[in-house]
């Protein structure tokens, strides 16, 4: 934790609504010299340059950075990090994917040994690419669980994650009981929800691999620890939604059967949601449910393409995930450059400072934790990512052309990168700097007035 009083000064950008709420002109703060406070792992302050420094005492240590570009720390709202090992794997799409790549890797976090180690690539992954909170799949192993939890809370992060529950439709060696899966979970959930910045996810795949035995014991959790999450997937793929009508019959939709096991509620994520009706659309809005929209990976896959306007319509929380490994990249940069391209798809538009917001406050918003991270607002965590605006010789030639703010941060989302990531800070502390720790940084004691 930062017990000392720091400050950072670089152009500063971060989001402060939604765009399609508030208008593009009152979504955002955009400071060209700013300065941002940080003391015990929160924001103290931020503006202006020359405001900020008036209001602080004389002594306090000011970090510049040239042609850079400070904003939240990215929060990617689903993605696996056991499959960090399988991503781009080649030619399948998701039903056939999951049973050709996903559970065989899957299976060799049964050893701690093994979980560990991908949690810590996983981890570097995620600072290397400027993002600070992610809700996170495990696998079936309550021990690959415990493994990441302890990892994150090392490094100080906002976490949220769960052991998978899968009773049918898998592998033996991937599956387990109602019961088990019930025990393991609520375990779980007394050891590490809410300890330091870590948070539980109750954790079915999705519904084809539970039974609804095991689908009603996710009920009973969420009933019993109101304040965890709920996380799973959601109207993917064609043939799964095909699949699930065929597995419950007497269930109206794929949607439904989540709904009638009490899954729909605040803090409950579903990824994809990419061919829903209007019918979902309203029950998603109406009990605070949030979908996780997740670009590459539905390209990848060939899912389809996400109506974020149809979203929109309906009111539903909406958040970016990578969804590694069947998304492709860790980058959020990325991300937001393949969810543009989704929506052009559709002859529809996604403007930056609107990925922007599901980067950051939108998938806070998703998550329920806007009152902790998100943006860079006084009292709010100090996670936030230093970008580079000359990365690369290319995007440096670019954004001399660059003629408004808008025109920059959509070079930025265009052709970032990991490479676009400078420093990522994590609760006031420095977790990546892509120049190790011998850059040299102008670090100046602001001078009495």
């Amino acid at each position: 934790m930062t017990l000392q009083r720091t400050a950072y000064r670089s152009a500063i950008l971060h989001s402060i609504a939604d765009p399609q709420e508030v208008g593009l002109d009152n979504s955002f703060e955009f400071f060209e010299d700013g300065v941002l406070v940080v003391e015990n792992g929160h924001i103290l302050d931020v503006g202006p340059a020359d405001e900020v420094l008036a209001r602080h005492p004389s002594g306090m240590s000011v970090t510049q950075y040239e042609h850079k570009l400070i904003t939240a720390g990215f929060i990617d709202t689903h993605i696996h990090y056991p499959q960090t090992g399988m991503i781009a794997s080649y030619g399948e799409q998701l039903l056939d994917w999951l049973e050709n790549y996903t559970f065989p890797e899957e299976l060799k976090f049964k050893n701690p040994v093994y979980a560990r180690q991908v949690a810590n690539i996983f981890f570097d992954e995620l600072a290397s690419n400027g993002t600070t909170t992610a809700l996170v799949f495990g696998t079936v192993h309550k021990e690959s669980v415990d493994v990441f939890f302890e990892e994150a809370e090392k490094r100080k992060l906002r976490m949220i994650a769960g052991k998978v529950l899968m009773d049918r439709n898998a592998p033996d060696y991937l599956t387990d009981t109602p019961e088990s899966g019930y025990q393991d979970s609520k375990a779980l959930i007394e050891k590490w929800h809410n300890k330091d910045r870590l948070l539980y996810a109750v954790t079915p795949r999705f519904a084809p691999t539970s039974t609804p035995e095991q689908l009603a014991t996710v009920g009973k959790l969420l009933e019993e620890y109101p304040d965890v999450y709920m996380h799973t997937h959601l109207s993917e793929n064609k043939k799964e939604i095909e699949w699930v009508l065929e597995l419950f019959p007497e269930r109206d939709s794929y949607l439904d059967v989540y709904d009638h096991y009490k899954l729909l509620k605040n803090r409950a994520v579903f990824a994809h949601g990419v061919h829903l009706t209007d019918c979902e659309c309203k029950r998603l809005s109406e009990t605070g449910s949030a979908i996780a929209f997740c670009p590459t990976s539905n390209l990848f896959l060939g899912s389809g393409l996400f109506n974020l306007p149809k979203m929109e319509q309906h009111g539903i929380r909406v958040g970016m995930g990578t969804d590694v490994g069947a998304g492709t990249s860790f980058s959020m940069l990325q991300t937001m450059s393949e969810a543009y391209k989704i929506l052009q798809l559709q002859q529809q538009k996604l403007h930056p400072l609107k990925s922007l917001y599901l980067s950051t406050l939108g998938g806070a918003k998703a998550l329920y934790l806007d009152d902790k991270i998100g943006n860079l607002k006084p009292g709010k965590e100090a996670d936030f990512v230093v970008l580079d605006l000359h990365a690369t010789p290319l995007m440096s030639f670019r954004m001399q052309q660059a003629k408004t703010l808008e025109e920059q941060l959509f070079v930025l989302m265009s052709l970032g990168d990991d490479r676009t990531v400078s420093k990522t800070f994590v609760y006031g502390e420095k977790a990546y700097d892509a120049e190790g720790t011998t850059e040299p940084e102008m670090v100046t004691k602001k001078k009495a007035s």
